[in-house]
């Protein structure tokens, strides 16, 4: 017993040893558990700066509450795991001591003003450690396909093949989404100081949007204001039975297979808020990968278009009732000379507009239907289809410009025809596009427009877009193009007809394939064109319609998405 005594063990006795390492263990144990018990949500929240602000808005989102149960503490975020950088991370905490007895952030508008720079700082950390705390939860190995949507598992593919990481696209999804207010071209991980801050309320900084959208589309544009003010033609309990244009085509449609398209309710989605990063975050797949929007987006335009219509999103003016998508039946055929589509869809039930008196703002036409082709010489509308004519500075959109401003443009006011406002237009026939709306300045490019010489050249290169649109009441038949802005007359005879029965419309529309005049495209058999189709219903106009997303039209290609079949 002396002798086991007298054993030494790094110069202590045995005893001496155990006590040492039974308290080394104990010391071990509680330093950890007191630094585990930092890591617990309660003691997040325990300052009022925590529990007032980020708190509140973490508990709504599915990080919080989902339909597995699986919640992510604050620590799951923002501690790492691995021990040693678990307690790198407790050292630089004592900094965030320090201002807290400052009282740095003690109140609401002491938090939000430092935000951002706060933000940015996480931001950086996340960066810099390729999302270690999401990848603790989230992994490319355990994403299934089949259980996300069309688009999030397109931005995937694309992030992992590119070495982005998590945070590259994430911010804001536990908390206020506060990376709205970078510009496109700001650097948010660097860490910087930042005064920009948002409002107190997620919900002030989207009423302070409508409210300014509200007020840029309240004063409608002169022949609207006519319509608007003009005594509205009695509401038909059905439709005229049938407008014909010389539409003896012969075509047995019902030989023909036809593709079901979704048209959605685009409300202000414009050009600019579709290539804005911050607005749209499919804009980077669209600038550096060459997506189309149908990429992402097929498959969910009801959904997308219910939220719209109902005034979730890019909608201040809602017509209540109105339906957010309409399915539409395609049919194409072709013999040598003419390209024959059909569309059938069901009429809507009539939703007054409550922005216009008698709630029509087009009592002549319930509705009106065009097609837009799209030759490949037009990259961006390729991807992009009708959005690409669709801007922020057009009739109805957030920065169109009020009359007084149209009337100064003088000779471009005369160019552009723009008695009754801004029309559609293609960024190919500007000098410049504002698609951020940096500093204040109005998004888009109206005035912009480039010397008549150069407008022609373009259009000898096909840099337009091609239009047909038919009218359910007198004028039955335009044609035109959009190109520096839209013109509806000229261009190749036409031919074509309308009618609704039992609940459905139906438009045949003949097109010859040869081009005659400018703005007309030629179509040949061999060739792929994209094509869009828009339709304004419950006699609306401007940009309260449905759109479709972009199709690829072919001519006997079994490939295309719409295939005109040979007769």
């Amino acid at each position: 017993m002396a002798k086991l005594r007298n054993m030494k063990i790094l110069g202590a006795s045995l005893v001496g040893a155990a006590v040492i390492f039974i308290g080394g263990i104990v010391a071990w144990g509680g330093f950890n558990t007191a630094m585990e018990a930092t890591n617990t949500t309660g003691f997040c929240i325990s300052c009022h700066e925590m529990f007032d602000n980020v708190y509140q808005e973490y508990k709504q989102t599915i990080h919080y509450e989902n339909r597995t149960g699986v919640r992510a503490s604050c620590s799951d975020c923002h501690v790492p795991d691995p021990w040693v950088w678990k307690f790198v991370r407790k050292v630089k905490a004592t900094n965030e001591l320090y201002h807290w007895a400052l009282g740095t952030i003690d109140t609401k508008e002491k938090f939000e003003a430092k935000r951002l720079t706060l933000a940015k700082h996480v931001w950086q950390d996340m960066k810099e450690t390729d999302s270690r705390e999401c990848r603790n939860c989230h992994s490319w190995e355990g994403m299934l396909e089949t259980s996300q949507k069309r688009r999030a598992w397109k931005q995937h593919e694309l992030a992992q093949s590119e070495g982005q990481t998590c945070i590259d696209c994430h911010k804001g999804i536990a908390h206020r989404p506060v990376h709205v207010l970078l510009d496109e071209e700001d650097d948010p991980y660097d860490g910087l100081a930042d005064s920009r801050s948002l409002p107190l309320e997620v919900a002030a900084v989207e009423a302070a949007a409508v409210t300014s959208d509200a007020e840029a589309v309240a004063e409608p544009a002169p022949a609207e204001q006519e319509t608007a003010t003009s005594e509205p033609a009695p509401a038909p309990e059905t439709a005229p039975a049938a407008t014909q244009i010389a539409a003896s085509d012969g075509i047995d449609w019902s030989a023909i297979e036809g593709r079901t398209i979704t048209l959605l309710y685009p409300g202000q989605s414009s050009m600019e808020w579709v290539l804005k990063g911050s607005d749209h975050s499919g804009a980077r797949a669209i600038k550096k990968v060459g997506d189309r929007c149908a990429e992402c987006h097929q498959g969910e335009e009801a959904d997308m278009g219910q939220r719209i219509v109902t005034g979730e999103k890019l909608e201040p003016q809602v017509i209540p009732g109105k339906r957010g998508a309409i399915d539409v039946t395609a049919k194409a055929a072709h013999d040598a000379e003419t390209l024959y589509l059909n569309f059938t869809w069901a009429q809507a039930e009539h939703t007054p507009a409550p922005f216009v008196e008698g709630g029509k703002m087009d009592p002549e036409n319930e509705v009106k239907l065009a097609v837009m082709l799209i030759p490949e010489a037009n990259e961006l509308a390729t991807l992009a289809g009708c959005w690409a004519t669709c801007h922020h500075d057009s009739r109805y959109m957030p920065d169109h410009p009020d009359s007084a401003a149209i009337a100064a443009a003088g000779d471009l006011m005369q160019r552009l025809e723009a008695d009754d406002g801004v029309t559609k237009y293609l960024q190919e026939s500007r000098s410049e596009i504002e698609v951020r709306g940096s500093d204040g300045k109005p998004r888009g490019g109206w005035d912009k427009l480039l010397p008549a010489d150069q407008i022609d050249s373009l259009m000898a290169e096909t840099q337009f877009i091609d239009l047909v649109r038919y009218k359910s009441g007198p004028g039955a038949l335009e044609n035109g193009y959009v190109f520096e802005r839209r013109v509806v007359d000229g261009g190749q005879p036409l031919s074509g007809s309308g009618a609704v029965a039992d609940g459905q419309w139906s438009v045949t529309l003949a097109l010859p394939l040869a081009a005659t005049e400018a703005g007309d495209l030629a179509l040949e058999a061999g060739k792929t064109y994209t094509l869009g189709v828009a339709i304004h219903d419950d006699f609306t106009t401007a940009r309260f319609h449905h759109v479709s997303l972009e199709y690829r039209l072919g001519f006997d290609d079994p490939d295309a998405e719409i295939n005109a079949i040979g007769q």
